[in-house]
Formats: structure tokens, C-alpha cells, sequence
């Protein structure tokens, strides 16, 4: 199974979601992330996202932040989206109704947190990327719960 997390610039929590997920998965699973944008593209997350996930043993320095793309819809089986306003940028780029059924909300696999977002750290401090490390984490769990069944 591929696994594109997706978030505005790719430099917070798409990349924290990724290395999360690749911490938890086997190499039979791929994982990657992306952005809407490519204001970032190229560049490595925020230092706040390295910082906090190598406090939870896991690098995520090496990421590059990069673009979604049509490719992706073809690529990935399941494409996680981390608030709102990316859901509709990510479902309007699809073409198909089976590429827009492969779209959801990153925190609709918790089931009691429909349409809720994962807030953007950005703007915060360490606090609100811890925050979002433990929300992206218990996500994940139950992601890889769905995807396991």
C-alpha cells in the first residue's frame, strides 16, 4: 500500500505524518508527503518538525518538501489530507471519482473527529508541534488499524 500525507507547505506536519507512519510500517508499505504549494519545495521541514520528531527517535531531516502532483494520483493508494482547505485543493485536482476516493481527511480515521483538522504549527512554538506529534501520532495508529483490516 502507498501512503501520500499532504499538507499546505510540506514543512510541518505532512512531513511529521510521514515520519511517524514510516516509524510504525514495514518496508512493505510506501510513504511519502506533499504540499499545495511549492513555496517550500525543495527545502527540508521546519527545524520545530525535526526537532520534535528526533525527540520521539525519528529523523525526518533528510525530507524535501515538494508538490503534489497528477502522478501522486496514480502512485498512492490512500492520500491523507491534514486540514479542510487542503482536502478541496487535493480533491480538485483529481480527475475521477476513483482517484477523489482515495482523498480524506487525515482525522477522519479517529471516527470521532469528523471533518476536524490538524491545527498548522507554523505560527506556534514547540508546544503546538508537540501537540500536533501526538494528534498525528494517535492518527496513524488508527490509520494503520484501517488499513491492517
Amino acid at each position: 500500500m502507498n501512503i501520500l500525507m499532504v499538507c499546505l507547505g510540506n514543512i510541518c506536519r505532512s512531513p511529521l505524518a510521514e515520519g511517524i507512519m514510516k516509524a510504525k510500517l514495514s518496508g512493505s508499505f510506501m510513504v511519502d508527503s506533499a504540499g499545495t504549494i511549492s513555496m517550500h519545495e525543495g527545502e527540508h521541514p521546519d527545524k520545530r518538525a525535526i526537532k520534535t520528531a528526533a525527540n520521539h527517535n525519528i529523523d525526518i531531516s533528510r525530507q524535501k518538501s515538494r508538490p503534489i502532483t497528477r502522478k501522486d494520483f496514480e502512485t498512492f493508494d490512500k492520500i491523507y489530507c491534514m486540514d479542510i482547505d487542503v482536502l478541496e485543493d487535493v480533491v480538485s485536482k483529481t480527475k475521477n471519482e476513483e482517484e477523489r476516493q482515495k482523498v480524506s481527511l487525515f482525522l477522519e480515521a479517529l471516527g470521532d473527529h469528523k471533518n476536524a483538522e490538524v491545527p498548522d504549527p507554523y505560527w506556534g512554538d514547540m508546544k503546538d508541534f508537540e501537540m500536533v506529534f501526538q494528534l498525528l501520532n494517535k492518527g496513524c495508529d488508527a490509520i494503520i488499524n484501517q488499513i491492517s483490516e
